[in-house]
């Protein structure tokens, strides 16, 4: 079966709790589901009086090689006392298969949401990024994918026009302001810069608030790229607030790394290239169940309407001047 074919609904309870089962973990209470589309993933306590989260991996998405390699660097980033979440190891192995589908098992990471706008959080995350920043540096991937405008543009456009189902009074405006958002970002994203091992999703979603600081969670995206990439979903809001976010995010990641001030002019090209990857994404998983259910909105007219004006707003965007703190500024 194809991955554009595929959905989770042979995924039952029972199938889930034997595949538990099957590790020698016995939960002894219902499975909670978890906010994730692109997997399967449930919470549940075991006899032990542990909770556990389990993630049944997508088939065909990511090779058994990649999903080890993200294994290997939550392991590798716990190790250096960095908080993300890593995979459980039974008897040395953390991927498991059960009636074809691929699992794995972690300890439940408890928290609060981390809050966007609280600065003294801000700072923290900056310092434990710099810190994971620095770990990603030590070695290069050697299985999972850089982020690139090939594939998260170029082929993304080519999923929508092949597969999105637009009125025929949207398609000329949406594509036409699509390929000026490509044709602008091309440049910016074509440059050499320096590439690291990535969280590669590093949204406010992903980030757990302890006593003790941040906690990182869901690494399915890792892959190489810019440092900057983990750090452009912190900032939100005005111009102004940005350069403030900018400023304290990076006063505790420079604790620890440094951030190449060239690399601030990539923020808007890549949340453009994040917008556009957003809507093929979506378009290539409309077969399964889970999202019509959860996305009643995708595919309106109305809701193409708002994305030629987001696209057009980005556009605009991308003609400001690049994010920039204070002159003399060099980390």
């Amino acid at each position: 079966m194809s991955e554009a074919q595929f959905d989770f609904q042979s995924l039952t309870p029972d199938l889930v709790l034997d595949a538990v089962e099957s590790l020698g973990v016995y939960p002894d209470t219902g499975l909670l589901p978890l906010n994730s589309y692109e997997n399967r993933v449930y919470q549940f306590r075991a006899e032990d009086g542990r909770r556990y989260v389990t993630k049944f991996y997508r088939p065909q998405r990511w090779s058994e090689a990649q999903i080890l390699e993200e294994h290997a660097f939550a392991r590798e980033l716990a190790d250096n006392e960095v908080p993300v979440a890593a995979p459980i190891a039974l008897e040395g192995r953390t991927l498991f298969a059960h009636q074809g589908y691929r699992f794995a098992l972690w300890h439940s990471v408890g928290g609060r949401q981390f809050e966007v706008d609280n600065l003294e959080q801000l700072e923290g995350v900056g310092r434990f990024l710099g810190r994971l920043h620095q770990v990603g540096r030590q070695a290069p991937f050697q299985h999972r994918p850089a982020l690139s405008l090939e594939e998260f543009g170029h082929q993304a456009r080519a999923v929508l026009q092949q597969q999105a189902q637009l009125g025929p009074h949207i398609e000329t405006p949406f594509f036409t302001v699509l390929d000026q958002v490509l044709a602008r970002i091309e440049g910016p994203l074509s440059e050499p810069v320096t590439s690291l091992r990535l969280h590669g999703d590093m949204h406010p979603g992903n980030i757990l608030w302890l006593d003790e600081g941040p906690s990182f969670v869901d690494l399915d995206d890792a892959r190489s790229g810019p440092a900057v990439q983990d750090l452009w979903m912190m900032l939100n809001g005005d111009r102004a607030s940005q350069l403030l976010q900018l400023d304290v995010l990076l006063e505790g990641y420079e604790t620890f790394a440094s951030l190449p001030s060239a690399e601030l002019k990539l923020i808007e090209p890549l949340r453009a290239l994040r917008m556009i990857n957003y809507l093929a994404w979506l378009t290539k998983r409309w077969h399964d169940p889970a999202f019509p259910r959860n996305f009643p909105w995708f595919g309106t007219d109305k809701f193409w309407e708002q994305q030629v004006l987001a696209l057009k707003e980005q556009l605009a965007a991308l003609d400001d001047a690049p994010l920039s703190l204070a002159p003399g500024y060099t980390p």
